[in-house]
This record gives C-alpha cells, structure tokens and sequence, in this order.
C-alpha cells in the first residue's frame, strides 16, 4: 500500500469516526447539502419560471399589439370608405371651394347647409362606430367644417400637425389620443377642454385621384383603446399600457388610485393617468414612502419606455423600476406607424411568488436543521457530562463491577491505574481505567487492542491480563496482575549500573517474552526500561515482566493501516532504533532487537545510548551515529562478549543485528558472565533493598522521567530517509 493511499484510507478512518461520535453534525451536513441541492433547484426552478414568464409576457404584448393593430385596422377601414363615398366627396368637394365655408356654395346652398348634410351623410357611420364627431381640412391645414362649430376656420392647430400632415402624404392613420382643443365631454358628463381624444384620418381625393383634403373621425380613447390595453391585466399588479413618443402615457393605469395617493396625479375626481403621468424612472420605490430629490421632468425614462422609444421591441426578467420605482419585469414594443409604446409589466415580487416560497421552505428546512444540531449538540453534551459524572461517582465508590478499587498507583496519558482486589477471589490485582473525560472512539479501540493483544501472550515474562470489561456507566477497565516490584530505569536511578550477570540474566527473560510475542507476529515497539518491571515473585527474585503492549505492531501486511501508527514516530526516542524513526510502518522484530540493546547499554552505564539537547538530534544520532562502547562509558567494565553482543544489537543496519530474540539469547548465553547471577545472589538483593528500595506495583502506564520524551512525533520534525533496503 502506497504512502497516497495510507493517507486517504486514514483520513476516510478519521472521518468515519469522527462523524460517529459528532452526531450533531449531520444536520449541519444535511444544511450543507441541502444548501447545494437548494440552489440548483432553486436556480432551476428559476430558469423555468424566468422562461415561461417571459414567453407569458411576450405572448401578451404581442397580443395586445395584434389587437391594436387589428383596431387600428378597422378604423383606417372605416374612414377610407367615408372619405371615398361618393356622396361625402361630394359634398366636401362643395365645401372646399373657394368662399364656401362662410359664404353660400356655388349650387345655391349656404354654408350651414353643406355643413349639416356632411354630418348627415356621417351620422350613421358615427354612430355605428361610436365616432364622437369629424373634421375636413383642406390641403393647407385648414378646418373647413367639424361637428365643433369651434374649429371650423380654424388653422395649423398643433395637436393636429402630425396626423394632419401624414393624410396628406396619402396615409390612412389613427392618432395617438392627445388633450382635447374643444369642449367635450368628460367622463363626469360635464364639458370640458382637454378631454383625452384621437382621430382616424384618410385623405380625400378628386376625380384625378389627387389629395385635395382630409377627413378625420373623432374617436374616445377611453373606450375601445383604453379597453384593448386593459385586457393585459395580470394577476393583481400585471398591467398592459402605452405611451407615445415623449414617454407620455396615453392610456389608463391600473394603479390610478395609488398614484393618486403618491401625488403624481391630481387629487380629484376623475383624476386619470391617461395624458396625465410621464413613465419616468423615480429612482425609489415611491410605494414604500420614498421621493426622488429632483422633478419629475428631470428623471429618466423607465427602461422600457427609453428602449421602445429606441425603435425596439425588448423583455426583461431580471427587473427594473416602473414609474412608480416598484420592481416589475416586462416586454414592450415600438410600433411606428401610430407612434405608440406598448408595454405589459407584472410586479417581480408576484411574478416569482412561487420562488419567494421555495425559498422560505428551504430557509425553515434550514433553520429546522441547525436547531436539531443545536439540540442534539446540547442532548450530547448533557448525556456526556452526566456519563463523566456517573463514570467519576464509580471511581470514586472504589467499586468496579467485581472489584474493590484501593489506591491509585500510577497514571498516563490515556488511563490510569488502581490497586485493587477481586471481591470473590480476594487476588491484589492492578486495575487500568479509561480516564472518564478522555473516553472516545479512538481510545475505546487502543484500550480494547491493548487488551486483546496482551491476551494472546503467555509467557511467564509478560504481564497477564485477568479480565475485561465496561461497566453499566461507560467506564472501561481491564485488570491484570499486581506486580510489586521496581522497573528498571528507577533501579538504575537508585542503584546505579547493574553488574553484568545480572543484566544478563534481565536480558534473557526480556528476549523469552520477546520471542513469544514475535512468533506471534507482534512487535512490542516500545521496550524501555521504564517498561520493564523487576520483581520477586512467590519465592523466586529478579523476575521479569514485560509491560506496555499498547504500542504493538502486528508485522503481517493485512493489518488495518490506522491500527500501524498512521505514519508517525510510535515510541521513546532514548531507545528507538533507525527505521523507527525513518519508516515507523516498517518496523518487525528487528527493532525490538536494537531496544534490548540500548536497555543494555543503560542497564550497564547507567547513561542512555546517546545524549542531546533536543529531540531532532537525538534522532540523528540514531541513524547516523556509531555508539560509544559500554567499556568506554566511565568506569564501566564490560566483558568483550557481552559488549560485542550488545553493540550487534544496536548495529543501524538491521540486517548485521540478531535476527530474533532467541538469537541475542543465544548470544548472551555465550558470555562467560552468564548463569553467574543465581538465585542466592537475587535473594541476599532483594533482603537488602526490598524496604528501602520503595518498590511499588507497576502496570503499563508510565510515570518516570522517560515516559516524558514518549512519542508520537510528526515525520517532518525529522530526516525522512528510506529504509536501509538490507
């Protein structure tokens, strides 16, 4: 397995793990995820109803565009009939000569009487159209006659330029409504100037068919136009109007009343919006009690109306102000002919109602979501502090399960350990416990590996495990066997170097476990003296027990990555050999070789193999630095044998080692030191020291000054070298 893929399989651990303990924080994931899914629907949904909008409002305005013109149409029809009966032609024929118009006519008739029997020969057509009255102007502009006594003679009249002058070209048109110039009647029934009103005008020609004047039909705007226009209307704020080329709307809105309240039309009856508002851009919604600072003259046109005025037909569904600065999409178009805008808009917010309300669903999912991570966050807390309390309440009843806790004996960085007695057995037994505030997935797994592994171990040097377990509070312990004795880093604290027979005879139970735990496929990874106990058990002195297999490495390639240390320095730099710290997952049994070595060497000298001021040197000195003989540490003496045994076993190659730790065994067997420490030797020891000496039980929980340097150190504090490929 590559380095890549150790890293990835160990993060996925990680975060497996981590999001099995941290159940708050699925909500949170699921907001996340919902947060993603939220916006492409959103943003679908979106896209989906921005289109059927837009195609929903060019479709209207086009309609209503069509139905305009269709209007238009029929009246262009209307008048171009009326200008080429036979019998109004006639008559205006009469009219058009010369003195006709205050004089009698040349047939012997008055003025009057031409007059009266146009409006005759028209009244039909009036009243079949709903036509309100007509003119005739001649080619000078000129009214010659009119249903309004008013204009007749009357000349170059402004409102009538434009339409007046596009007949004579020859063109049938309709006008744009435009303020009346003679009374009418007004909506309230009451006569009045500038009364909305437009023209249907067609040219009228002789028998040469040259244009020889004009006839227009006098049509109200707010009848059949205005009505076209109202049939846009969508929904509660949709609208259909149009405009004509000043920006000047000459059609009803459907917010008159509103308008009226915001003071852009008059406050009086029959106030309209019709000749009366400018589609200008305020700049503010005007509705939510905003005013521009400048007049309204001196505000833009609204985007449609300055696009449509443009010559061009547009949509818009991104929004932008109306002329009341609510935000409104809309579709327009310009038609040239009559001058007029025609615009259909819809209030944004009505519109995309449907995308407000997914919006709001999603943000209450949201909102849902983060008070369950809430609420499930402040349940785990709970749960958690009253599992400590409980787990603190049975350690501090010194009962666990079947055993009665006596006295703390010593405590680590992962647990800690009591003296304490089966209830049944009565056997003084060491008691480890997970510390109540520490307790996790990852520990859980340590603790349980430390145990299972330990088990399968029974030589008589390795610690024995009695029993395992959790009790109904959560608190997880183990018992093993009570050792009353010194471990060997205090036995040289106090006593100094230990003489060469003795250390021999340590050695051998040292590698006897070893060598048990390797044939088992098991590298103990951290052998130190501060792990190694020396005891006096029933009647036999200096018995060893080896402790500590939390560390252990299984060598066999199926082994779980994050079971192998997960890249990381694992063990006590003082005597940890090279490709421990180059390559800590390729350590095999080897390594636990060149740790026996080492506690040799500081079992003899009293000193550690090598010496530095920091950590990253002691390392180097590890890979690259040759030891210094025992011999010639002080006043040690050190057989050659022994010393030769001793260095091949702190050799950096791992290959010039002792392959297995019944081959050192075998080695020490050799040296004439050996079998020299009998068991006289250990009684008259341990009868001397044994009171002074303050031994006390020890379980595999460090708590000496070595235990200090303990590691899990990051590779790049280091040199990270390959493996010695021998």
């Amino acid at each position: 397995m590559t380095w890549a893929s150790r890293s990835i399989s160990n993060t996925v651990t990680r975060t497996g793990v981590f999001l099995k303990e941290k159940l708050w924080i699925w909500p949170i994931i699921a907001v996340l995820i919902l947060s993603v899914i939220g916006f492409g629907v959103r943003h679908a949904i979106e896209t989906t109803i921005k289109a059927n909008v837009s195609s929903g409002l060019q479709s209207l305005v086009t309609l209503e565009t069509e139905m305009l013109k269709k209007w238009f149409a029929v009246q262009e029809s209307t008048a171009e009939s009326l200008a080429n009966d036979a019998q109004v032609r006639q008559t205006v024929y009469q009219i058009l000569q010369p003195g006709a118009v205050t004089n009698s006519s040349p047939s012997g008739g008055s003025a009057k009487d031409l007059h009266s029997q146009l409006a005759t020969e028209l009244a039909a057509a009036m009243a079949a159209h709903d036509y309100v009255g007509f003119i005739v102007a001649d080619k000078s502009k000129r009214i010659v006659s009119s249903s309004h006594a008013a204009l007749i003679g009357e000349q170059d009249i402004p409102e009538y330029e434009s339409f007046l002058d596009r007949a004579l070209d020859g063109d049938t048109i309709v006008s744009p409504p435009f303020p009346s110039v003679v009374m009418l009647k007004s909506d309230d029934g009451r006569n009045r100037m500038g009364v909305p009103t437009m023209y249907v005008c067609a040219p009228i020609r002789d028998t040469s068919f040259q244009i020889i004047g004009v006839l227009g039909m006098q049509i109200r705007p707010d009848r059949e136009f205005t009505q076209i226009l109202q049939l846009g209307q969508v929904g509660s704020s949709g609208e259909t109007y149009a405009f004509d080329s000043e920006g000047l709307m000459i059609s009803n809105s459907r917010f008159d009343e509103q308008l009226i309240l915001l003071g852009l039309l008059p406050d009086r009856p029959q106030s309209r919006s019709m000749l009366e508002l400018m589609v200008r851009d305020p700049g503010v919604d005007m509705t939510q009690g905003d005013r521009p600072e400048v007049r309204r003259s001196q505000l833009p046109l609204t985007k449609n109306a300055a696009e449509a005025l443009a010559g061009g037909s547009g949509i818009d569904v991104d929004g932008y102000r109306d002329y009341r600065g609510v935000t409104v999409i809309g579709a327009w178009t310009w038609m040239p002919k009559y001058g007029i805008g025609v615009t259909t808009e819809v209030e944004a917010a009505q519109a995309f109602r449907p995308l407000v309300i997914l919006q709001r669903t999603f943000l209450l999912i949201y909102l849902l979501l983060i008070l369950s991570a809430i609420a499930i966050f402040v349940f785990m807390v709970v749960v958690a502090r009253l599992q400590r309390q409980a787990r603190a309440a049975v350690i501090e009843a010194q009962q666990l399960g079947q055993y009665t806790l006596e006295g703390k004996l010593g405590e680590g960085g992962m647990g800690v350990v009591y003296k304490g007695r089966h209830s049944m057995m009565r056997r003084p037994t060491a008691i480890k416990l997970l510390h109540a505030d520490r307790i996790d997935e990852n520990s859980i797994k340590h603790f349980e590996r430390e145990v299972q592994i330990t088990c399968q171990l029974n030589h008589f040097n390795t610690i024995a495990i009695y029993d395992y377990g959790r009790t109904p509070e959560g608190v997880f312990y183990y018992a093993m066997e009570y050792l009353d004795g010194i471990d060997l880093q205090e036995l040289v604290r106090k006593y100094g170097p230990q003489p060469e027979s003795r250390v021999i005879h340590i050695l051998l139970q040292i590698c006897n476990s070893l060598y048990e735990a390797h044939s088992k496929g098991l590298v103990h990874r951290d052998i130190k003296p501060a792990n190694v106990m020396l005891n006096r058990r029933g009647c036999e002195p200096d018995v060893v027990k080896v402790l500590d297999f939390g560390l252990v490495k299984a060598m066999e390639p199926q082994t779980p990555v994050a079971m192998q240390g997960r890249g990381t320095l694992t063990g006590t730099p003082l005597y940890m050999s090279p490709e421990a710290i180059q390559a800590p997952l390729s350590v095999d049994a080897r390594t636990d070789i060149y740790a026996v070595g080492a506690v040799a060497y500081f079992l003899l000298t009293g000193e550690p193999v090598f010496a530095a001021d920091g950590l990253t040197e002691l390392c180097q000195k590890h890979i690259d630095e040759a030891p210094v003989p025992p011999s010639n540490r002080g006043n040690t003496h050190v057989s050659s044998d022994l010393e030769d045994a001793i260095l091949s076993c702190l050799e950096k190659s791992r290959a010039k080692r002792p392959q297995t730790a019944r081959d050192l065994a075998q080695l020490l067997l050799r040296c004439k030191e050996a079998k020299r420490w009998t068991m006289e030797d250990g009684d008259r020891w341990w009868g001397r020291h044994e009171r002074s000496s303050g031994a006390t039980s020890r379980s595999d929980v460090s708590t000496n000054a070595s235990a200090a340097v303990e590691a899990t150190l990051d590779l790049t504090q280091l040199a990270n070298e390959p493996d010695d490929p021998s």
